[in-house]
């Protein structure tokens, strides 16, 4: 985080009239290195100023001015920025006043929004970043990173990836990384077994490991919202809320029903990507939100950062 401190300066005394200043002989030392300070910031800035000349009688005109102005103290870098859960991260983030970089392969989204304008765009892979230009003043580091494909593809992209990520924000001193992660759905083992699934607790264990007092691992199930594709407005939403709505409302029937093997394929409440985002928020808000999250636990964080 950003450190920030007023220096106070005051006016050398005047020398006496016909004698010349005398010069010192000791060395002047040198300025000692600035160390990355682990406090947070204060979000706001109060400055007092006098205006008054020494001939003349304060009066209201010269009282002290008080001059409050807001500054972002938060900054953080959203991994896979532009992509449907990305994008949701990033606006949300802007909402709150929280400085964004996005980082991801296309850079930029095609579509145009408010908020877009208020977010540092950066096209990269992410195994190819120069991290000391990425992760400049960063506060925390947020991966979306994941994708399916192959075995060795899907090893690739939700375990190394991310476990590169996590690896370079700890070299750099960012204080906080949140991973979105994945349910299990009650799988078999041998299911969980799959690249996919492999790569995705690998990375878990590296954000817990690196950061165990500030690592956040959240885990939604199946994410609905509005996803733009291509130019295209896929409205998940129709089929997620409705279907959330009615497994919750069904929970006490369903619930002796998630001891079964991979039960939650049909059980797990889909979750707002908005709620996803939220959580985030919550995570980088509250110090004391750390671990691993369960779809519940994602929905009762959204709550908190809505009825704030």
């Amino acid at each position: 985080m950003v450190a920030m401190s007023l220096w106070s300066f005051a006016s050398a005394p005047s020398l006496p009239s016909g004698r010349p200043p005398s010069l010192s002989t000791r060395s002047i030392p040198s300025p000692r290195p600035l160390s990355r300070s682990p406090s947070r910031p204060p979000s706001r800035v109060n400055v007092r100023c006098n205006y008054a000349t020494s001939d003349l009688v304060e009066d209201s005109s010269s009282l002290p001015i008080d001059v409050v102005a807001d500054v972002k103290t938060e900054k953080i870098v959203v991994l896979g920025g532009n992509g449907f859960v990305g994008s949701a991260i990033c606006k949300a983030a802007v909402l709150k006043g929280i400085e964004v970089v996005s980082v991801s392969r296309s850079g930029r989204p095609s579509y145009t929004d408010s908020w877009v304008d208020q977010v540092s765009w950066m096209a990269g892979d992410v195994f190819y970043l120069m991290w000391e230009e990425v992760l400049v003043g960063a506060t925390a580091v947020v991966s979306t990173l994941g994708g399916f494909g192959n075995e060795e593809q899907m090893k690739r992209i939700n375990g190394e990836a991310n476990i590169l990520a996590v690896g370079a924000a700890k070299d750099f001193g960012v204080p906080k990384f949140i991973l979105i992660s994945v349910h299990d759905y009650n799988l078999p083992s041998f299911l969980l077994s799959s690249g996919y699934f492999i790569g995705k607790r690998k990375a878990e264990s590296e954000v817990l490991s690196k950061y165990p007092r500030s690592g956040v691992v959240l885990r939604p199930g199946f994410i609905y919202g509005k996803r733009k594709v291509d130019g295209y407005e896929i409205p998940l939403d129709l089929i997620g809320e409705p279907l959330e709505r009615l497994l919750l409302a069904a929970e006490n029937f369903t619930r002796p029903l998630k001891s079964l093997p991979a039960s939650d394929l049909l059980l797990a409440p889909p979750v707002s990507v908005d709620d996803v985002a939220y959580a985030v928020i919550n995570a980088l808000m509250d110090d004391d939100f750390f671990g691993v999250f369960t779809i519940e636990q994602i929905k009762e964080a959204a709550a908190k950062v809505r009825s704030r």
